[in-house]
């Protein structure tokens, strides 16, 4: 049988109303990722300090920069559903860098805070894990290169590229979600908010990560239904 065939099969079984609610899920998601970014932006006000510079980075690089890139290819909500396939790799790989770039800036911001400050660096869980996710988002950017120039890797068929390279970038995804939760657990964020919307505040990263891995595990799954 054909994939497209394959594709259209399984997609007609399915009951519509699954489609409804994907669709909401993903527009959700769009809102929160925006919702979110806002708030630290007015919360932190970039530019009175080094300090502020870093939140507003971080999450402008995987709040909404990264969560855009991914849902990008969602098929339920996706905000460029009408660009080519082509567009929409390049579309991906422009968002994913804007993300590396913000998160290497929001880095050296904190950097740069902590010797003002004299203070010691990465004391804390949020600060390892923070490093640690930088580092690997700037790996899995550089680790992407051979799926545009594919003649860089030999005896890698593209298809296996692509499964790695969205494992991985759902895990560097998810370390950027955790260490964003991290951050807003410090004192400088909790005592901004009450305890009840710091609790609504923290579920939009959580519920961000859900929908992305939701999208990844599916779309990899339907693919190895349609190989077998």
């Amino acid at each position: 049988m054909l994939p497209n065939m394959a594709h259209n099969k399984e997609h007609e079984a399915e009951p519509r109303v699954y489609g409804y609610i994907r669709t909401a899920s993903v527009v959700l998601t769009h809102i929160i990722c925006v919702t979110f970014t806002v708030v630290i932006a007015v919360l932190c006000r970039p530019g009175k300090s080094w300090f502020s510079w870093h939140p507003f980075c971080m999450t402008l690089a995987f709040s909404f920069f990264m969560t855009e890139a991914i849902l990008l290819f969602s098929p339920h909500g996706s905000l460029g559903r009408w660009f080519s396939h082509k567009t929409k790799v390049r579309i991906h790989w422009i968002l994913q860098y804007l993300s590396v770039s913000c998160a290497l800036c929001g880095l050296a911001a904190i950097i740069k805070n902590k010797e003002l400050s004299g203070k010691p660096h990465f004391t804390s869980w949020h600060g390892l894990l923070g490093l640690i996710t930088v580092c690997v988002a700037v790996v899995q950017a550089v680790a992407a290169i051979p799926l545009i120039y594919h003649s860089l890797v030999k005896g890698w068929s593209l298809a296996k590229l692509k499964r790695y390279h969205a494992a991985s970038g759902l895990v560097t995804y998810l370390l950027g979600s955790i260490t964003l939760l991290l951050g807003l657990s410090s004192e400088w964020f909790s005592a901004a908010f009450r305890e009840s919307i710091w609790f609504l505040i923290a579920f939009c990263p959580i519920a961000a990560a859900l929908d992305i891995m939701n999208q990844v595990s599916r779309a990899y799954m339907v693919k190895k239904r349609l190989q077998s």
